[in-house]
């Protein structure tokens, strides 16, 4: 019975972690200007977060390229994230 209370607290422990994290993220995202023409589920000017996870999906270099793209300017407009904040908006868009 204490192991399957242990478990369950764990559980709720580890996905409260999950959405303050992804909390953090979408409010870097917005901070950052991210979200002007990104939406996490819909088309704006640019193509959903999700949709983005989704095409990338499985290629391995997704993470680096995506890092290089958004830090040059190099077809995406120039972010004003460090280049810290860009890893982590990329690695959480890539998530989904």
């Amino acid at each position: 019975m204490k192991s399957m209370m242990m478990l369950a607290l764990t559980t709720m422990a580890l996905a409260a972690a999950g959405t303050a994290v992804a909390q953090d993220q979408s409010a870097l995202a917005k901070s950052s200007g991210c979200l002007n023409c990104h939406d996490v589920d819909a088309k704006k000017m640019g193509p959903s977060y999700k949709s983005v996870a989704a095409k990338f999906k499985g290629k391995a270099d997704a993470e680096a390229m995506l890092v290089t793209k958004l830090s040059t300017a190099n077809g995406h407009p120039k972010v004003s994230a460090s280049p810290d904040d860009i890893k982590a908006l990329v690695k959480w868009v890539l998530a989904m």
